[in-house]
């Protein structure tokens, strides 16, 4: 693929991002190449992270191959949360891009104030909760891939304490935190989860410290809801395990890596292209599982015996065929207290604003 930078302008105008174009790019081009729909991708991290925006720029290259003579698409890497997100945001908007899909949660602020400027621009935001006439959202319901994990962590563990690394403490990371959690009691209920906040989405130094930390409190398998494979690298050199994010982390770790939850974008992507070409695209919600088919495990470690891999598996199932839910009841908080009653789940309101930790996870959520 070709690439342009645009400079190093993102800190102090557009923004220190390298931003990939297709054809017709910001610029004028051949009047066929400009009759194409412009899409835009804006990424928190590298498409180079190897976890999630690696993995949402793959669903960007299934667009192009299946609809490359309709659409032209264009990314934006590296963008911080923030005043910055909102002028790469305008700056794709007013180049033409006529859908912009924007992918980290603190994009969400600054792609409902461009969208009330672009009426006639279609965005669709990741893992956000506000819509508006022209702003859809979607995510993948990552906590139900925390249920087979913790399973797993629970069987495969000797020290009994599970290390996690947690990226911020919005709802999306604490729920799956959680449903790690009361897997993992589930199949061990001696084993504790401690969690290190590294307050990025994507920082391999502080990942790879965050695992080391974990590891010398006793962790002998560490989680993360962070974007780079760092700690699987930092488990693979220490002899443990880990689980991947977002993306398969096995080739950073081939021992250590148990197996990961992948993000499936591509259908989705491909999906709403074709409905702003159709001209059925609506601002709707959509937060699809393992049945939507937006996640599904990674190959797992041949290390795995196999009945830890059906426990596993059975959970995955199980959940798909909607016969379990990752937070089936009787769930209780850190003081013992009945949050969500036996017989029943909790609803996606409780889980969409989560901010307590269910019963084996060491600390506090910070506020």
């Amino acid at each position: 693929m070709n690439r342009r930078t645009l400079g190093k302008t993102l800190l102090g105008g557009l923004a220190a991002a390298a931003v990939a174009l297709g054809a017709g790019g910001f610029g004028a081009g051949p009047a066929a190449a400009q009759e194409k729909l412009k899409v835009g991708f804006v990424y928190v991290g590298p498409v180079s992270d190897h976890g999630y925006s690696y993995q949402h720029d793959l669903g960007r290259l299934a667009v192009e191959k299946e609809l490359g003579d309709k659409v032209t698409t264009s990314y934006v890497e590296n963008v911080p949360e923030g005043a910055d997100a909102e002028r790469v945001i305008e700056q794709l908007a007013a180049g033409g891009h006529k859908l912009i899909f924007t992918t980290s949660f603190g994009f969400m602020n600054p792609t409902l104030r461009v969208a009330q400027r672009y009426p006639d621009v279609k965005f669709e935001h990741a893992t956000g909760y506000r819509r508006s006439k022209n702003v859809a959202t979607y995510a993948a319901r990552f906590y139900e891939g925390r249920t087979p994990l913790g399973l797993i962590a629970g069987k495969m563990t000797k020290s009994n304490i599970i290390g996690y690394i947690g990226s911020f403490p919005i709802p999306e990371v604490v729920s799956g935190i959680n449903a790690f959690t009361l897997a993992l009691r589930e199949a061990n209920p001696q084993a504790e989860v401690r969690v290190v906040w590294v307050n990025s989405w994507y920082d391999p130094g502080k990942e790879a410290e965050a695992a080391k930390a974990l590891i010398d409190q006793g962790a002998d398998v560490i989680s993360l809801h962070t974007d780079s494979p760092a700690a699987i690298q930092v488990a693979q050199e220490r002899g443990l395990y880990a689980f991947g994010q977002s993306s398969d982390m096995t080739r950073f770790g081939p021992k250590a890596h148990l197996t990961a939850i992948v993000d499936e974008w591509d259908q989705y992507y491909i999906s709403r292209v074709k409905a702003v070409l159709d001209g059925t695209w609506k601002a709707e919600d959509t937060w699809g599982g393992f049945k939507d088919k937006m996640l599904y495990l990674a190959p797992y470690n041949p290390a795995l015996p196999q009945d830890v891999v059906a426990l596993a598996e059975k959970a995955r199932t199980d959940i798909m065929e909607g016969k379990r839910h990752s937070f089936q009841g009787p769930v209780k908080d850190q003081s013992g207290k009945v949050v969500i009653p036996a017989g029943q789940n909790a609803t996606d309101e409780q889980i969409l604003k989560m901010d307590w930790y269910v019963e084996g996870v060491v600390g506090k959520v910070p506020k």
